[in-house]
């Protein structure tokens, strides 16, 4: 008799070699010279809905907005550790432009309409994905639902085989080396792109929006009900750990392919962020392309729900937790995260008095950052 841990065990490992076997069916080969991959790698509400954008309204870039979510909902009965496996062999697939992949965790797929928050994908807004819009528009969520919700399916990788780019935000990684695959495939220009955030930001963000059923996936891993301890504990390890790896006796591989970004950074000089990520991953800009980053940054109009994830005064998001949340939240979440505020440069507050003070800078020198984890160990610090 099967138990239900083998039951769970045994689907998560047949989903991978359907995944795997997709990919040969589909005849996935190399990519064209000069196709760069792009790994957003971040966790939940740090951020990387807007950096996302700043990728997917670039003309050259095909981008998805967290396509392993599709995994986690389709196979809630494992671990988070566990479902690394199949998340990384779906994002290695979609690298490939290979999106029939994700009609396995969806049902009965017609419409491109069916891939989780598409229509932030400017890429599945424009031809060939859909006629409506130029190639090079700056395209709304609101405009690319009403004009492109159906589009068939499979648009998606006619539209993703003609961009040099493709770009993905995931935020359901816990582990560095659940990526090594990745790095050493020789099929992939990898390039990752690292967000954190100050985890007193994270913890203020995640009371204005329900994620009960990823924190019920963590908690149930530790055999607990879902409580925002564990969850905070569980993500701001991880994102230590990550960060770490790169820095103890990383695989060669990963040489020039790793980038550390900080919210706090990218809100605080955003076409300087900006400018240096395009550099990095091979991307030209332009006056349209800046003048946008510019705006989006700089919103000081009434909330719209339409750009609500987007357009806001930036550098005020990243402070709003110092009023937002109470004293006793603040050393609670600092007491939780003290490591990862650590490795990653945030400072913390004693009083309230100093937590309410917008005029002290609570994040340190970007430059100060490697001599800060300098002497940490993966291993034994975080736990």
């Amino acid at each position: 008799m099967f138990t239900r841990c083998s039951w769970r065990l045994l689907l998560l490992l047949s989903s991978t070699l359907l995944l795997l076997w997709l990919g040969c069916w589909h005849g996935a080969a190399p990519p064209p010279p000069g196709r760069t991959h792009i790994l957003l790698l971040s966790s939940w509400r740090s951020g990387s809905t807007f950096a996302g954008q700043l990728f997917s309204q670039h003309p050259d870039v095909f981008y998805l907005m967290e396509p392993a979510r599709h995994v986690w909902h389709h196979l809630p009965g494992g671990s988070p550790e566990l479902l690394q496996g199949p998340a990384r062999d779906l994002i290695r697939a979609l690298f490939r432009c290979e999106t029939a992949v994700l009609q396995d965790f969806m049902h009965q797929p017609h419409q491109v309409s069916q891939i989780f928050m598409w229509l932030m994908s400017r890429a599945l807004c424009s031809p060939p994905a859909c006629e409506a819009f130029r190639r090079g528009d700056i395209v709304s969520p609101g405009e690319c639902q009403a004009h492109c919700n159906a589009s068939p399916f499979g648009k998606a990788a006619e539209a993703c085989i003609t961009y040099s780019h493709v770009a993905l935000k995931v935020v359901r990684f816990f582990q560095l080396e659940a990526l090594y695959p990745l790095l050493a495939d020789p099929a992939l220009d990898l390039r990752i792109i690292h967000l954190v955030r100050d985890p007193r930001a994270v913890y203020a963000s995640r009371q204005l929006i329900s994620l009960y059923a990823d924190d019920l996936l963590i908690s149930q891993a530790h055999n607990a009900t879902p409580n925002a301890r564990l969850v905070m504990r569980k993500v701001c390890h991880s994102q230590a750990g990550i960060y770490l790896a790169t820095l103890h006796h990383p695989p060669s591989a990963l040489h020039g392919r790793y980038l550390l970004t900080r919210y706090e950074d990218l809100v605080r000089d955003p076409l300087g962020q900006v400018a240096e990520w395009y550099r990095y991953t091979g991307l030209a800009s332009s006056p349209q392309l800046e003048a946008w980053v510019h705006n989006i940054t700089h919103w000081s109009g009434p909330p719209d729900p339409e750009v609500t994830a987007v357009w806001r005064d930036a550098s005020k998001v990243s402070q709003a937790w110092r009023h937002q949340l109470s004293f006793h939240q603040v050393q609670e979440v600092q007491e939780i995260c003290k490591p990862a505020m650590e490795v990653f440069g945030y400072r913390p507050v004693s009083s309230e008095e100093e937590q309410r003070d917008l005029a002290k800078d609570l994040v340190l020198p970007r430059e100060e950052l490697e001599t800060q984890t300098k002497g940490w160990s993966v291993f034994s610090d975080l736990h």
